[in-house]
C-alpha cells in the first residue's frame, strides 16, 4: 500500500473515531435543562439550602463552556449571581479526571454577609480540593458588579480578578471599587514561589504599600501576618469609598499589623485583626463641636471641631457579627485645650470616655459619649465641670475663664448671664 493511502486511511479511521466520541459525549452530555437541574441539585448539598437557576447553557465548540444565568438562593436576603461562565480546560480535565478550568467569571452578584454566614450544607464540612503538585484547577478568576453586604447592611460594590498558581495561591490579585474617587485599589503580587505578596493599597488620596505572609503547619492550621504603611490618608475619603462615615477627617499616616489565623480562607477572614498606630496632623472631629458641648454641659453639640493633632492606636478585630473597632491612648489638641480617652464602636454604637483638659495646670474634665454612631449623646458631670471650669480660669486669668463662668451663670443659676470681673489682663486667643 502506498504511502499517500496509508496517510488517508488513517486520517479515515482517526475521523471515524472522533466522530463516534463527539456521538457519545454528545449522547452523554445533558441537555440545558438537565444542566441546570444538576448544577442547583449540586449546590444545595454543598451549601445546604434550596437553589433555584434560570437556566444553564454548555458547548463544546468553539471552546468548552458552560453558562449559567440568574442564579439565587431562597433565604431572606438571597445569594444572586446575574452570570457565572466557566472555561473548561477539557485535556486537563481528562488528564486529571477532576474539572479544570482555565477562566470563570461572575457578573451582576449579590453577597449578604448573614446569607453566606447561614450556608450548612457540605462547602465546609471538608477541605477544598487544593490540586497535587503543580496542577491549577483554576487559572484566573474575575468578578464585575458584586456587591457586599455587611452585616450591618452596608452594600458595597467590587471589581477584581484572581489569577491562581498551585493550592489556590494567589500569583496575582487586584480588587477594586468602579466611580470611586479618588480611586481605591487592592494589588496583591506573589513573590516567586514563595508564599509572601507585596501589597499594594491605594485609598483615600494617600497609600498603604507592605508585605503580607502566609505560613501553613501539618495540621493544616494556617497564619497570615503582614505590615502595612498607611501614609496622607485622607480619612473621611477613605471611609465614604466604603459607603461609610468617618468621624474624624484629615489626613492620616501610621503603622498598620495584620494577623489571622484559621484552616480556610473564610476562617482567615473570620478571624482578621489589624492593629494601627496612627497620626492625624491638622484633624477635624466631624459632626461633633467641643465648644458647643463644653459651654452647654453635652446638651448641645452640633458642628465640628479642629484638632492641631490626634494620635492613638486603632484596633479592629472580625467577628461574627461584623467588625468590632476599639480606640485606644486617643490623644488630642485644640489651642489650650486637650484630651484623652477611649472608644469602642461595634455595631453602629458608640461608647468612648475621656477626660477634657479646659487649659494646661487644669483640673480634667471626665466626659462620655455613647449612641449611635451617627448621632451619638454627650455626657459631662456638672460638678466636675464646674471644679475644672473655676481651675481653668484661675489658671488662665483670661476670657477662656470668664467664657466659662458666664456658662456656668446660665446653667447653675437658670437666668441670664452675670458680669464676671477678671484679672486686668488682655485677653489671649483660644
Amino acid at each position: 500500500m502506498k504511502r499517500r493511502q496509508k496517510w488517508a486511511l488513517g486520517l479515515g479511521i482517526a475521523a471515524a473515531v472522533l466522530g463516534a466520541a463527539w456521538l457519545a459525549v454528545a449522547w452523554w452530555l445533558p441537555t440545558d435543562e438537565e444542566l441546570a437541574a444538576r448544577l442547583a441539585a449540586a449546590a444545595e448539598e454543598r451549601l445546604g439550602v434550596k437553589v433555584t437557576i434560570g437556566s444553564a447553557h454548555w458547548a463544546l465548540l468553539p471552546r468548552p463552556i458552560v453558562v449559567v444565568n440568574d442564579f439565587r438562593t431562597q433565604q431572606a436576603q438571597p445569594v444572586v449571581i446575574g452570570q457565572l461562565t466557566a472555561h473548561l480546560k477539557v485535556v486537563r480535565t481528562l488528564l486529571d479526571r477532576k474539572p479544570v478550568f482555565e477562566r470563570v467569571g461572575i457578573g451582576g452578584a449579590v453577597f449578604p454577609r448573614n446569607s453566606v454566614r447561614a450556608f450548612h450544607g457540605t462547602a465546609g464540612a471538608s477541605k477544598p480540593d487544593t490540586g497535587d503538585g503543580d496542577s491549577v484547577l483554576l487559572e484566573r478568576f474575575e468578578f464585575r458588579n458584586v456587591t457586599w453586604i455587611s452585616h450591618g447592611g452596608i452594600a458595597v460594590i467590587y471589581d477584581g480578578e484572581i489569577d491562581f498558581d498551585a493550592r489556590w495561591r494567589p500569583r496575582h490579585a487586584e480588587l477594586r471599587r468602579a466611580g470611586i474617587r479618588p480611586p481605591f485599589t487592592l494589588t496583591l503580587k506573589r513573590e516567586g514561589d514563595a508564599d509572601r505578596w507585596q501589597t499594594r493599597i491605594h485609598v483615600g488620596g494617600g497609600t498603604a504599600h507592605g508585605i503580607v505572609a502566609l505560613k501553613s503547619a501539618a495540621s493544616g492550621a494556617m497564619h497570615l501576618s503582614g505590615q502595612l504603611t498607611p501614609n496622607d490618608i485622607e480619612l473621611a475619603s477613605a471611609l465614604s469609598s466604603f459607603n461609610r462615615r468617618s468621624p474624624v477627617g484629615g489626613k492620616g499616616s501610621g503603622r498598620t499589623v495584620v494577623s489571622a489565623d484559621g484552616k480556610s480562607v473564610g476562617e482567615l477572614a473570620r478571624s482578621l485583626h489589624t492593629r494601627t498606630v496612627f497620626s492625624v496632623k491638622p484633624a477635624t472631629i466631624l459632626r461633633f463641636d467641643l465648644e458647643k458641648a463644653v459651654s452647654t454641659l453635652g446638651k448641645e453639640h452640633e458642628g465640628q471641631t479642629a484638632l492641631q493633632e490626634l494620635t492613638g492606636q486603632l484596633d479592629t478585630q472580625n467577628t461574627d457579627e461584623g467588625m468590632r473597632a476599639t480606640y485606644t491612648e486617643l490623644k488630642a489638641r485644640a489651642g489650650k485645650r486637650t484630651a484623652t480617652g477611649e472608644a469602642t464602636v461595634y455595631h453602629r454604637q458608640v461608647e468612648a470616655s475621656g477626660t477634657l483638659y479646659l487649659a494646661e495646670g487644669a483640673m480634667g474634665v471626665p466626659f462620655t459619649v455613647s449612641g449611635p454612631a451617627d448621632k451619638p449623646k454627650a455626657s459631662v458631670p456638672p460638678a466636675s465641670f464646674a471644679a475644672a471650669a473655676v481651675s481653668a480660669a484661675v489658671v488662665t486669668g483670661t476670657g477662656t475663664g470668664a467664657r466659662i463662668g458666664g456658662a456656668l451663670g446660665r446653667t447653675f443659676e437658670g437666668g441670664e448671664q452675670q458680669p464676671v470681673t477678671a484679672a486686668p489682663v488682655a485677653p489671649t486667643a483660644n
